[in-house]
């Protein structure tokens, strides 16, 4: 699915050649399909992950404990202990991600809130996508796939800049911006019969989310093969509660119930003095949360299967 977006890609590449030198033609495309296994080295897996996902080496302390952890998850894997290296991520959320091709990054939050059983449950679940081949596919085509989003967010901002604004020229500008990238997108559709480029790129987005959701899965069944099934569990569920609790209500004010008088219904006007209570927070939409509802049910189908299974003669 993302190989339509790679040959748009290939064509930019190949156009922005051709108007810088017609001489580099051939060579700049060549040099960039080629430098798609360089973001695989070590280096370039580092600069990777200190400037683009924000992540630092381990401090001592830190470095020890993960060192532990990794030991044993490793060790049940069969894997050698030395072929990823773990980062941290300084970010308030409980998360760990598989970077890069030989990276796995950690963030604070986690190495402060989770036990070490339930960090090497974490842990399991980011060497799986490593193992399953998650990591290096998707760095691969979000690499070819770069010239191309350049290039889309280049043209929706643009157009969305011409048709906001206030000027009537610019917002004839943007419409007809528009109406010019719906016909060569209709004309490259039917009249030159190349959906099989633009099809793909349209309905791409979603099937690479189903993708995403499918590896989460598996990396999830990876984790509990290891053994740390049911510390997987318990992190999930404790997330979940954790981003789909219902707000605290406000507290009620410290003033003495004669200061004002008797309570107002809702809607009277304030006495002098009297301040609003500050809103409490909206709870979470809660289909930002369902992937952990879904991996909660993959892992508990998981269990249940192997407990039956188990019982088998």
């Amino acid at each position: 699915m993302t190989i339509p977006t790679a040959v748009i890609s290939l064509a930019l590449v190949s156009s922005a050649a051709s108007l810088l030198n017609p001489a580099l033609a051939l060579l700049l495309p060549a040099v960039w399909l080629l430098s798609g296994p360089l973001v695989f080295h070590r280096s370039a897996e580092a600069a990777i992950a200190r400037f683009l996902l924000g992540m630092r080496r381990p401090a001592p302390e830190e470095a020890e404990r993960l060192s532990a952890v990794w030991e044993e998850v490793t060790r049940r894997a069969g894997v050698n202990q030395g072929t990823y290296e773990l980062w941290v991520q300084e970010r308030a959320e409980l998360n760990a991600t598989a970077a890069a091709g030989h990276i796995v990054g950690v963030t604070r939050h986690a190495l402060d809130r989770l036990p070490n059983s339930r960090l090497a449950a974490v842990l399991a679940h980011e060497l799986g996508h490593h193992v399953g081949g998650h990591t290096w596919a998707a760095m691969l085509a979000d690499w070819y796939a770069l010239p191309a989003r350049v290039v889309w967010r280049l043209i929706t901002t643009v157009v969305l800049l011409l048709l906001g604004s206030r000027n009537l020229a610019g917002i004839a500008c943007g419409g007809c911006l528009s109406v010019t990238f719906v016909w060569f997108v209709y004309v490259l559709t039917f009249t030159e019969s190349m959906w099989w480029i633009t099809l793909p790129v349209a309905i791409g987005p979603f099937f690479v989310a189903w993708l995403h959701r499918r590896a989460e899965c598996r990396a999830d069944d990876y984790a509990a093969g290891l053994g740390f099934r049911d510390e997987l569990v318990a992190v999930l569920a404790e997330e979940h509660r954790a981003q789909t609790a219902p707000p605290v209500p406000p507290m009620p004010p410290t003033a003495p119930y004669g200061a004002y008088g008797p309570p107002l219904p809702p809607g009277a006007p304030q006495q002098p003095g009297e301040t609003e209570p500050e809103a409490a927070p909206r709870p979470a939409v809660r289909g930002a949360h369902s992937r952990f509802e879904a991996r909660l049910r993959h892992l508990q189908r998981g269990a249940a299967g192997g407990h039956r299974s188990a019982g088998q003669p």
